[in-house]
């Protein structure tokens, strides 16, 4: 009886250390495509491929190609598709937004500099409502831009540092200050800290619940309510950037990108 009481105690401690144990990321590898590029930006819900050559951007899938050029306009800060409708690219540079169709013919160009509010933007995205977040740089502040009507809402309180790294939805918009702190602001101008993010070199947001990042040529997830680290095994040993999105993982090395099938823990 004692041995079988032990036995019983000895299953019962296994069963409870394995399911103690975190839960492993499931990452598979489902194909390899050549692409030269300088800088991957993402695919669409349709399964174009958007990417940036020569400061010129490209769509493009199967044998379909668009480009946009504006090297007028200097270099391309920022692409926006999460309306392939309505592309936003951001000049950070001429503090000017350019807004593209779905074959990247441009619909308009908006100058702040022209704005008769005096803006100097540092992070621009699409948001709803015929509005663009900006973060005006001069007064710290997030606000709401209308480009139809042309008029600029400031949204939140200034912010006590700028901003390192921004993504934003339709319905919120994320960012990590100088300091490695991780915030969001909703379109009521509500802003929460999501914590601290690790060092990194270079980032992408998964909203609120945490971020992908790469430090040393290794590719990590930060889940921001286990204030936890994974590391995430993939084939590439150095690579230029990733994105993730709709369960896939996309790795871009230059030359080719990685499309792996991921889930997280």
């Amino acid at each position: 009886m004692k041995s079988l009481i032990s036995s019983f105690l000895v299953c019962l401690f296994l069963c409870s250390t394995a399911n103690a144990q975190e839960k492993k990321s499931v990452i598979t590898l489902i194909s390899k495509t050549k692409l030269e590029a300088n800088t991957f930006v993402n695919t669409d819900p349709f399964g174009y491929q958007y990417f940036i050559r020569n400061n010129i951007l490209f769509k493009q899938k199967d044998h379909e190609l668009f480009q946009y050029k504006n090297l007028s306009l200097g270099k391309i800060k920022k692409v926006d598709i999460q309306n392939p409708l309505k592309i936003v690219l951001f000049y950070e540079g001429f503090n000017t937004v350019v807004l593209l169709d779905n074959q990247l013919n441009e619909t308009q160009v908006i100058s702040f500099s022209k704005n008769q509010a005096t803006i100097m933007a540092s992070a621009v995205g699409l948001a709803s409502q015929n509005r663009l977040w900006t973060f005006n740089s001069l007064t710290m502040q997030l606000g709401f831009y209308d480009y139809l009507k042309l008029t600029y809402t400031p949204l939140a309180q200034p912010f006590q540092q700028p901003i390192r790294d921004y993504d934003s939805n339709f319905n919120a918009f994320y960012w990590i200050d100088t300091s490695q702190g991780f915030y969001s602001c909703d379109v009521y101008g509500k802003i929460s800290s999501l914590g601290k993010v690790p060092a990194y070199e270079n980032i992408q947001f998964n909203t609120g619940k945490g971020v992908f990042y790469q430090i040393d040529n290794q590719l990590y997830y930060y889940d921001v309510k286990e204030s936890k680290s994974n590391l995430i095994e993939i084939d590439e040993k150095s690579f230029e950037s990733f994105r993730f999105k709709d369960q896939f993982l996309i790795i871009f090395t230059n030359s080719e990108i990685s499309t792996y099938k991921f889930s997280l823990p």
